[in-house]
Protein backbone atom coordinates (compact mmCIF):
# COMPACT_ATOMS: atom_id res chain seq x y z
CA UNK A 1 0.00 0.00 0.00
CA UNK A 2 2.82 2.51 -0.88
CA UNK A 3 0.60 4.55 -3.41
CA UNK A 4 1.74 7.72 -4.23
CA UNK A 5 -0.46 10.85 -3.28
CA UNK A 6 -0.88 13.72 -5.59
CA UNK A 7 -1.24 16.81 -4.52
CA UNK A 8 -2.35 20.03 -6.43
CA UNK A 9 1.31 21.06 -6.02
CA UNK A 10 2.46 18.13 -8.27
CA UNK A 11 0.65 19.49 -11.20
CA UNK A 12 1.95 23.07 -12.37
CA UNK A 13 -1.41 24.81 -13.88
CA UNK A 14 -3.29 23.43 -10.54
CA UNK A 15 -0.78 24.97 -8.53
CA UNK A 16 -1.44 28.42 -10.37
CA UNK A 17 -5.01 27.91 -10.04
CA UNK A 18 -4.99 27.46 -6.73
CA UNK A 19 -2.74 29.93 -5.86
CA UNK A 20 -4.79 32.72 -7.58
CA UNK A 21 -8.01 31.52 -5.80
CA UNK A 22 -6.08 32.22 -2.78
CA UNK A 23 -5.04 35.37 -3.64
CA UNK A 24 -8.46 36.41 -4.71
CA UNK A 25 -9.90 35.13 -1.81
CA UNK A 26 -7.32 37.43 0.09
CA UNK A 27 -8.07 40.61 -1.82
CA UNK A 28 -11.72 39.83 -1.49
CA UNK A 29 -11.44 39.68 2.56
CA UNK A 30 -9.53 42.78 2.08
CA UNK A 31 -12.14 44.62 0.37
CA UNK A 32 -15.15 43.40 2.91
CA UNK A 33 -12.85 44.46 5.50
CA UNK A 34 -13.04 47.82 4.33
CA UNK A 35 -16.68 47.71 3.34
CA UNK A 36 -17.56 47.12 7.34
CA UNK A 37 -15.43 49.90 8.68
CA UNK A 38 -16.68 52.14 6.31
CA UNK A 39 -20.11 51.23 7.03
CA UNK A 40 -19.36 50.92 10.77
CA UNK A 41 -18.40 54.92 10.08
CA UNK A 42 -21.71 55.67 7.82
CA UNK A 43 -24.35 54.27 10.37
CA UNK A 44 -25.75 57.47 12.17
CA UNK A 45 -28.44 55.06 14.31
CA UNK A 46 -25.16 53.70 16.24
CA UNK A 47 -23.67 55.11 19.27
CA UNK A 48 -19.69 56.18 19.74
CA UNK A 49 -19.30 53.14 21.87
CA UNK A 50 -21.08 50.97 19.43
CA UNK A 51 -18.91 52.21 16.42
CA UNK A 52 -15.74 52.13 18.67
CA UNK A 53 -16.63 48.52 20.10
CA UNK A 54 -17.55 46.99 16.39
CA UNK A 55 -13.89 48.76 15.24
CA UNK A 56 -12.11 46.87 18.01
CA UNK A 57 -13.47 43.49 16.97
CA UNK A 58 -12.85 43.92 13.62
CA UNK A 59 -9.11 44.78 13.80
CA UNK A 60 -8.35 42.67 16.76
CA UNK A 61 -9.96 39.54 15.58
CA UNK A 62 -10.56 40.11 11.71
CA UNK A 63 -11.85 37.39 10.54
CA UNK A 64 -14.37 36.81 13.11
CA UNK A 65 -15.16 40.42 13.72
CA UNK A 66 -15.99 40.71 9.92
CA UNK A 67 -18.02 37.59 9.64
CA UNK A 68 -20.13 38.61 12.61
CA UNK A 69 -20.51 42.05 11.62
CA UNK A 70 -22.32 40.81 8.11
CA UNK A 71 -24.06 38.27 10.21
CA UNK A 72 -25.77 40.92 12.18
CA UNK A 73 -25.38 44.00 10.23
CA UNK A 74 -25.37 42.81 6.94
CA UNK A 75 -28.58 43.67 5.60
CA UNK A 76 -28.67 46.90 7.25
CA UNK A 77 -25.00 47.17 5.28
CA UNK A 78 -26.74 47.36 1.90
CA UNK A 79 -29.89 49.28 3.09
CA UNK A 80 -27.21 52.44 4.16
CA UNK A 81 -25.18 51.90 0.60
CA UNK A 82 -28.21 51.92 -1.67
CA UNK A 83 -29.24 55.25 0.69
CA UNK A 84 -26.09 56.85 0.19
CA UNK A 85 -26.10 56.45 -3.52
CA UNK A 86 -29.69 58.00 -4.17
CA UNK A 87 -28.07 60.76 -2.04
CA UNK A 88 -25.08 60.94 -4.15
CA UNK A 89 -27.30 60.87 -7.09
CA UNK A 90 -29.86 63.45 -5.99
CA UNK A 91 -27.29 65.63 -5.14
CA UNK A 92 -25.97 65.18 -8.70
CA UNK A 93 -29.23 65.83 -10.55
CA UNK A 94 -29.46 69.20 -8.88
CA UNK A 95 -26.07 70.10 -9.31
CA UNK A 96 -26.63 69.33 -13.17
CA UNK A 97 -30.30 70.69 -13.12
CA UNK A 98 -28.73 74.17 -11.36
CA UNK A 99 -25.84 74.41 -14.17
CA UNK A 100 -28.19 73.76 -17.36
CA UNK A 101 -30.40 76.28 -16.02
CA UNK A 102 -27.82 79.01 -15.38
CA UNK A 103 -26.55 78.16 -18.71
CA UNK A 104 -28.84 77.70 -21.29
CA UNK A 105 -30.91 80.72 -22.89
CA UNK A 106 -34.26 80.95 -21.39
CA UNK A 107 -37.46 80.98 -23.56
CA UNK A 108 -40.07 83.75 -24.27
CA UNK A 109 -42.61 80.95 -22.14
CA UNK A 110 -40.25 80.87 -19.13
CA UNK A 111 -39.89 84.64 -19.13
CA UNK A 112 -43.32 85.10 -19.21
CA UNK A 113 -43.82 82.98 -16.34
CA UNK A 114 -41.31 84.36 -14.70
CA UNK A 115 -43.11 87.76 -15.31
CA UNK A 116 -46.54 86.80 -14.11
CA UNK A 117 -44.89 85.43 -10.95
CA UNK A 118 -43.00 88.51 -10.08
CA UNK A 119 -46.44 90.76 -11.47
CA UNK A 120 -48.77 88.22 -9.21
CA UNK A 121 -46.43 89.37 -5.74
CA UNK A 122 -47.02 92.81 -6.94
CA UNK A 123 -43.70 93.91 -7.66
CA UNK A 124 -44.06 95.14 -10.69
CA UNK A 125 -47.04 97.42 -11.66
CA UNK A 126 -49.92 96.17 -14.70
CA UNK A 127 -48.27 98.87 -16.55
CA UNK A 128 -44.67 97.74 -16.23
CA UNK A 129 -45.94 94.08 -16.40
CA UNK A 130 -47.22 94.75 -20.41
CA UNK A 131 -44.58 96.74 -21.18
CA UNK A 132 -42.07 93.96 -20.55
CA UNK A 133 -44.51 91.65 -21.80
CA UNK A 134 -44.12 93.53 -25.51
CA UNK A 135 -40.19 93.27 -25.36
CA UNK A 136 -40.28 89.89 -24.79
CA UNK A 137 -42.69 89.07 -27.30
CA UNK A 138 -40.83 91.44 -29.60
CA UNK A 139 -37.84 89.35 -29.06
CA UNK A 140 -36.04 92.09 -27.40
CA UNK A 141 -36.02 90.81 -24.12
CA UNK A 142 -34.11 87.18 -25.42
CA UNK A 143 -30.63 87.27 -24.38
CA UNK A 144 -28.46 88.33 -27.43
CA UNK A 145 -25.58 85.95 -28.64
CA UNK A 146 -22.00 87.95 -28.26
CA UNK A 147 -21.69 90.28 -30.85
CA UNK A 148 -24.78 91.08 -31.96
CA UNK A 149 -26.29 94.20 -31.77
CA UNK A 150 -29.90 94.67 -29.59
CA UNK A 151 -32.99 94.81 -31.49
CA UNK A 152 -34.52 97.28 -29.23
CA UNK A 153 -34.52 100.39 -31.87
CA UNK A 154 -34.71 102.90 -28.61
CA UNK A 155 -32.30 100.83 -26.24
CA UNK A 156 -29.67 103.01 -24.33
CA UNK A 157 -26.74 100.90 -25.65
CA UNK A 158 -28.08 101.00 -29.60
CA UNK A 159 -25.77 102.44 -31.97
CA UNK A 160 -29.38 103.72 -33.66
CA UNK A 161 -30.46 105.63 -30.63
CA UNK A 162 -32.67 108.62 -30.78
CA UNK A 163 -29.88 110.71 -29.23
CA UNK A 164 -27.61 109.93 -32.39
CA UNK A 165 -27.41 111.67 -35.14
CA UNK A 166 -26.18 110.36 -38.18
Amino acid sequence: MSAPTYLAYDYPLLSAFWTMLWFFLWVLWFILLFRVIFDVFRDDDMSGWAKAGWLVFVVLVPFLGVLVYVIARGRGMGKREIAQARAQQQAFDSYVREAAKGSAPTSSVDELARLSEIRARGDITDEEFRRAKELVLSGAGQARQPGTAPTSPTSPASPTSSTHTH
